[in-house]
């Protein structure tokens, strides 16, 4: 992304200097590396939040080099202990050419028909949270309440399916369903959110989450007094791009390399 391209951003400008912006890399295996960095890391921020649900949950990333593959966690392993080394990469039949570990199934079905299906995707985040899961039981899409909800305005679908998916087909279904819009109420299931990077992917998440768990309690306090068309879209121009949601993520991640010396020495 250049310098133009974020100043075309309706986002509020800073003082004194530049927005940081993505990495360029100087080969395809670079590039690996660091979607690879930023999966493991992605993960373990997750942990933090308190985000992993036992043996729930995967978060993926499309190859640089090889488009019908991506990189996913080994089954059963703890977000919070998650290395690059320890990533598998599959194909969208479900084949592995890197790695050791095994894949959860539904992590397969979901994944592998989702990036199959659309490739813009680089990246998806999809595990079984508290505030996702118990919004999801209400079948309905997220309002308009603050500027964070915002970054969902018109930009998110209620998606009714397989409460357990093991086939790639409903993964299909679900890319279907999104079409370009960039995150999933799973109805009874939880949440799912995509982006062009790993960055965008795991923060769009984490924002989601954060916004159900405010509904469910504005709601539960009495009525609510959501934003209007106008200004929730105004909102979602400046805010809801790939672009803010990896910006958003960058704290995020340099937070977690001061503490992660194992991750830092590959950053």
């Amino acid at each position: 992304m250049g310098h133009a391209e974020v100043r075309e951003l309706q986002i509020p400008k800073p003082i004194g200097g530049r927005l940081p912006e993505p990495p360029v890399f100087a080969s395809l295996d670079d590039e690996r590396q660091h979607r690879k960095l930023k999966l493991a890391a992605a993960f373990r921020i997750f942990a933090r939040f308190g985000l992993a649900e036992g043996i729930a949950g995967h978060i993926t990333v499309r190859d640089p080099e090889f488009h019908d593959r991506f990189w996913v966690n080994p089954y059963a392993q703890h977000f919070s202990s998650i290395h690059p080394d320890d990533l598998v990469c599959i194909d969208e039949e479900a084949n592995v050419y890197h790695g050791t570990g095994p894949v959860n199934a539904a992590a397969a079905a979901i994944h592998c028909g989702i990036h199959g299906a659309n490739p813009n995707v680089v990246a998806a985040a999809h595990t079984h949270t508290t505030s996702g899961r118990a919004f999801s039981a209400r079948a309905r899409l997220l309002a308009p309440l603050n500027q964070e909800a915002c970054l969902f305005y018109d930009d998110h679908v209620l998606f009714r399916g397989d409460v357990v998916v093991l086939a790639t087909e409903e993964g299909r279904r679900i890319a279907e369903t999104m079409g370009t819009k960039r995150a999933a109420v799973l109805l009874n299931h939880g949440l799912l959110t995509v982006g062009s990077s790993v960055d965008a992917a795991a923060y769009r998440f984490i924002a989601m989450e954060r916004c159900c768990q405010v509904q469910l309690l504005a709601e539960a306090a009495g009525p609510i007094e959501p934003l209007s068309d106008e200004d929730a879209r105004t909102t979602h121009a400046q805010l809801g791009s790939d672009y803010v949601a990896w910006l958003n993520f960058q704290g995020l991640y340099q937070q977690l390399l001061r503490d992660s010396p194992d991750l830092r020495e590959l950053a």
